[in-house]
């Protein structure tokens, strides 16, 4: 066993689950930004009064 080479292989691993994890904090980061801008846009659609008066006449 070549223990070199069994830790250079060790360290790419760590460094590739290193950047796994830095590559998902990003996009769940840029998910929760973009799910924060749907909120704000849902909420400045909505109209307050709209149905709030039935007009009827028998």
């Amino acid at each position: 066993m070549d223990i070199p080479a069994m830790a250079t292989s060790m360290t790419q691993t760590q460094i590739m689950t290193d950047v796994n994890v830095a590559v998902l904090a990003k996009s769940l980061s840029s998910i929760e930004t973009l799910g924060n801008s749907m909120i704000k846009m849902m909420e400045q659609s909505v109209s307050p009064n709209l149905g709030g008066n039935i007009d009827i006449t028998v």
